[in-house]
């Protein structure tokens, strides 16, 4: 889960369910166990997301800057994508967090936006528990 939460195409459709298998049905433990697999399926991508984070705070404005027009990405846009992260940036990270693939990826805004990392990271676990609890039942 950190893999995929640090944007490396690692897909938590096939790695949750299969940590849910392995706890429930060949281990034989009680579906109340489904639960650690949530909170650690939410650790980890709390961990990954936070390795992206600092990816964007460090060096993600520089290099949009530096390099966007390559990727037709103006100066313009980053500054109008900052503002609008900072007004609804909780509740896109929140939401993010049970979207796929956007939920690989909400980190580096979050990290060019330099948005705070506590809230950031309660936002992360918090929006990814239900995501992985309900992969892990599946």
């Amino acid at each position: 889960m950190a893999i995929e939460s640090a944007c490396i195409p690692l897909p938590s459709e096939i790695i949750m369910p299969l940590a849910g298998w392995f706890l429930i049905e060949d281990h034989g433990r009680g579906e109340e166990w489904l639960l650690l697999a949530g909170f650690c399926g939410a650790l980890g991508n709390l961990i990954g997301s936070l390795a992206a984070y600092a990816v964007g705070a460090w060096g993600g404005r520089p290099l949009l800057l530096r390099f966007g027009r390559y990727v037709l990405i103006s100066r313009d846009e980053v500054e109008r994508a900052e503002h609008w992260f900072a007004r609804y940036g909780d509740r896109a990270v929140f939401i993010s967090r049970v979207l796929p693939v956007v939920r690989t990826f909400i980190s580096l805004p979050a990290g060019v936006a330099r948005m705070n990392v506590w809230r950031f990271s309660v936002l992360s676990f918090v929006g990814s528990f239900p995501w992985s609890l309900g992969l892990a039942w599946a």
